[in-house]
């Protein structure tokens, strides 16, 4: 897979015949048709009578599975993949935050307030305050009450959290900044205020990426 993905094979390639899988990966034919049917379920490749297993544009392959997409964030030199990560996730992220600003009870409130205050206090602890920002991330996705746009969030980040590239920097200072835009979030939410909170985590998301962000090229895709 991660040599599809880094196109070694690329589209329109044939895969090596069964017996050549076999002796590069020192695996039975029946595993090595076992991969091919796991490549092909992810859009990957497909069987062409005559031509063997044929490797897929990438506008096929299933980005949402969790292998493809991590994959694809290895190998991502120029960046295009985690910025249209990025974009996908301040999108649903805005929505939910509109919504969560309609919803959200006293209770969730005052969730939202204990875990920004609590995030002040850790901003020189950055793996403990990391946890904090999902919690809080996740409160406000939980309150929207929109599974399917939290399910893809999640699934994109779990590929990307534990890579450099989208980690980036975790100096003092850039906790403290994003914990004022976790805070404004939060105070629209409190306010009930729906634009005011979507505007807020689209600002959010897209300041803290910026800062983060260290590669070629420039983030155009990220501009609107």
């Amino acid at each position: 897979m991660v040599r599809i993905v880094r196109g070694d094979y690329p589209p329109g390639t044939s895969l090596p015949a069964e017996p050549g899988l076999c002796e590069a990966f020192g695996v039975s034919r029946t595993v090595v048709r076992e991969a091919v049917k796991l490549l092909q379920e992810k859009g990957l490749v497909h069987v062409r009578q005559g031509a063997g297993t044929v490797v897929t544009p990438s506008t096929r392959w299933n980005m949402l599975d969790e292998l493809v997409l991590g994959a694809s964030v290895e190998g991502d030199e120029s960046l295009t993949i985690l910025d249209d990560l990025v974009v996908t996730r301040r999108l649903l992220e805005s929505d939910m935050a509109n919504l969560a600003a309609q919803l959200a009870t006293d209770e969730v409130v005052d969730r939202l307030r204990t875990l920004v205050d609590g995030m002040d206090e850790l901003v020189d602890d950055h793996v403990t305050y990391e946890e904090h920002d999902r919690a809080f991330h996740d409160t406000i996705m939980r309150v929207s009450r929109n599974r399917i746009a939290r399910a893809v969030v999640r699934s994109l980040e779990s590929q990307a959290i534990n890579t450099a590239r989208y980690v980036g920097k975790t100096e003092r200072a850039l906790c403290v900044a994003s914990n004022q835009g976790h805070r404004r979030i939060y105070e629209r939410i409190a306010a009930h205020d729906p634009p005011g909170a979507a505007q807020a985590m689209f600002a959010h998301i897209t300041e803290a990426w910026l800062v983060r962000r260290s590669g070629p090229g420039e983030p155009v895709r990220l501009r609107r």
